[in-house]
């Protein structure tokens, strides 16, 4: 009879803690896809700020019709996505990013990429420097900017000058002058973050 009854409490407790394992399982689940549910929302959001689409009020013209359409690429969108996932606070400043490195000619995904090489994403930068990307910075020495703007419009414009207007364009060939004592997995690093974001 004990035996009987050990049995039975020891198939409870089996049930339960089955029954615990299954919670979790779905309260996990749920969790994973309010999150996307959430990305995907201020994706959207962000899309339909940008005005994805416009199409102005036209005067109504019998036989004839005239609009002007503006397409965004979803560049700003997709960084902000990425940058979300990092929790980085150059978020708001995606399309900051984007116009920039349009001004210079180069690739959007560099800036993002050479930024999570450096500082993963601006989480880890030296106190009040807004330095995201390593930009002067050595032993004893610090380059500081006043706003993350700032740090973005001074890399741009050095990035362009001082490389890629010297045929330095690929993570390698850059790596050479922005970081010359670096093996290649600084290359290889910012190559693979290019490669996320798209």
């Amino acid at each position: 009879m004990a035996l009987k009854n050990t049995s039975l409490f020891a198939a409870f407790i089996l049930l339960v803690l089955f029954n615990i394992v299954v919670t979790m399982k779905v309260i996990r689940h749920h969790q994973r896809l309010t999150s996307t549910s959430q990305l995907l929302s201020e994706i959207e959001n962000a899309r339909v700020a940008n005005k994805q689409f416009s199409i102005p009020s036209a005067p109504l013209v019998l036989g004839a019709y005239q609009a002007e359409i503006e397409t965004s690429d979803g560049r700003a969108a997709n960084l902000q996505a990425f940058f979300r996932l990092r929790n980085s606070p150059l978020y708001d400043l995606a399309g900051y990013i984007v116009k920039v490195s349009d001004k210079y000619s180069f690739d959007y995904r560099l800036l993002a990429a050479i930024s999570v090489q450096e500082s993963n994403a601006c989480n880890v930068i030296p106190d009040n420097s807004y330095n995201c990307w390593g930009w002067g910075i050595w032993p004893g020495h610090v380059t500081r900017f006043s706003s993350f703007e700032e740090g973005i419009d001074t890399v741009a414009k050095g990035l362009k000058e001082e490389y890629i207007n010297k045929g330095l364009v690929t993570p390698k060939q850059i790596m050479g002058k922005y970081t010359p004592s670096s093996n290649v997995s600084w290359a290889n690093g910012v190559s693979n973050v290019w490669g996320w974001i798209e």
